[in-house]
């Protein structure tokens, strides 16, 4: 079978996905992964064939200049139950979400995707949630399709709600605007061009929220591009090891970091313990001089670290969460309210593998104490075992191949 990945233009939501297209192609399918032209060495760094689609776009230049989106009300989408929404503000959501979102990262994609499904006739679409160019795709050339989450999956939440509370309303910003793209395509709107036909979910039930989607479980399997197992590695920590990562995103997409990294650092090296820094060259600038305990790595896969941690601080982006989470280290995640990250971190906590900060007017002193806890209490350790029992339970992605493809 012929199957099409396709992705936003985020590392992050490549390396996702990536694990699953090595399975599909390993199994004997053709496996393409379409997305943005600037994302192009992503895919080809992962050992697939990359399909660019459409021009560039200035996505990223928005989220520069709009700093302070990410801590906003409207990218917080942590509360998607009916409980935490009301329909003026789940309509407005999804008003600001399409307009200055979805629609421009999708708008530049979806004509020359469509024209390549054409062309090549997929037979399985596997689309990123906030891909929709993807769903649009799979309709256009009648091919099966689903989502493959790298968040809990808010996004069916979330629709489920404004389904639940739109009653006899007319308004639907999302529909109306996928409506439009279809039309253009020659077929109509239909909810499967929100979530998909089926969602694939490597988060385990707990951690995650219901949809009433049908869900695809698969094991987690930690991809961070170049990886290399270095000497020091191999030598077991003298003292407990924690890592710190705040990811590339915000330092790349949103012109630096939202906790002071070096103020982090410094704290932490306060504790009786081995802190490994794993920073981009611009947060690496931030620091001068640091602690003897203090180790700065730039680069560094996350997974090739992890087994010899005690501890993690990150960001709470997926990629890192995952990684932890199937490492079985507690985790501290200090992040703003963008997409599930609060949902995700408050769902560690309340399985005792972790704990959470908000990344607003954050003390480093705080993240010091949050780091000795997790060290030092024993609970934080087997809970982080429990949850990694839970996400490795999942079946690996080559065993959903088949349930994908109908093979």
């Amino acid at each position: 079978m012929r199957v099409l990945f396709v992705s936003l233009p985020e590392r992050s939501h490549v390396y996702c996905m990536t694990p699953l297209a090595w399975a599909m192609a390993a199994a004997g399918h053709e496996v393409r992964m379409a997305t943005s032209p600037m994302a192009t060495g992503l895919v080809t760094g992962a050992g697939l064939t990359a399909v660019p689609v459409g021009p560039e776009h200035d996505v990223h230049q928005g989220m520069a200049g709009n700093r302070d989106s990410q801590d906003s009300e409207f990218s917080d989408w942590n509360d998607p139950g009916p409980d935490g929404m009301t329909w003026e503000n789940v309509l407005l959501r999804y008003q600001i979400s399409v307009r200055y979102g979805f629609a421009v990262y999708n708008d530049p994609m979806i004509d020359d995707l469509v024209a390549f499904a054409r062309h090549w006739r997929p037979g399985l679409v596997v689309w990123d949630p906030l891909a929709y160019a993807g769903g649009l795709a799979a309709k256009a050339v009648g091919a099966a399709h689903a989502r493959y989450m790298c968040w809990a999956d808010v996004w069916g939440a979330m629709r489920a709600t404004f389904l639940r509370l739109r009653g006899d309303r007319t308004d639907d910003p999302l529909g109306d605007w996928l409506g439009e793209r279809a039309a253009a395509h020659g077929f109509g709107f239909t909810e499967d061009l929100v979530v998909g036909e089926a969602t694939v979910d490597p988060l385990p039930a707990s951690l995650g929220v219901p949809t009433g989607s049908a869900r695809v479980p698969v094991r987690h399997v930690p991809y961070n591009g170049r990886a290399v197992v270095e000497g020091w590695l191999r030598e077991p920590p003298a003292r407990p090891r924690v890592c710190l990562t705040l990811g590339t995103s915000n330092s790349e997409r949103y012109g630096g970091d939202f906790v002071p990294v070096a103020d982090i650092v410094a704290a932490v090296a306060e504790l009786d313990v081995e802190v490994v820094a794993a920073l981009v060259p611009r947060q690496r600038a931030e620091l001068g001089a640091v602690p003897p305990n203090v180790r700065v790595v730039e680069f560094l896969a996350l997974h090739t670290v992890l087994d010899g941690c005690s501890a993690v601080i990150h960001h709470g982006g997926f990629g890192s969460f995952a990684a932890a989470l199937v490492a079985g280290v507690p985790q501290l995640v200090v992040t703003t309210r963008i997409s599930d990250h609060v949902l995700r971190a408050r769902r560690l906590a309340d399985a005792g593998a972790g704990l959470y900060l908000a990344s607003g007017g954050l003390r480093p002193e705080a993240v010091r104490d949050a780091v000795a806890r997790l060290v030092d209490e024993p609970g934080f350790a087997k809970g982080a075992a429990a949850a990694r029992a839970e996400a490795l339970a999942h079946p690996a992605p080559s065993e959903i191949v088949g349930r994908l493809t109908g093979a």
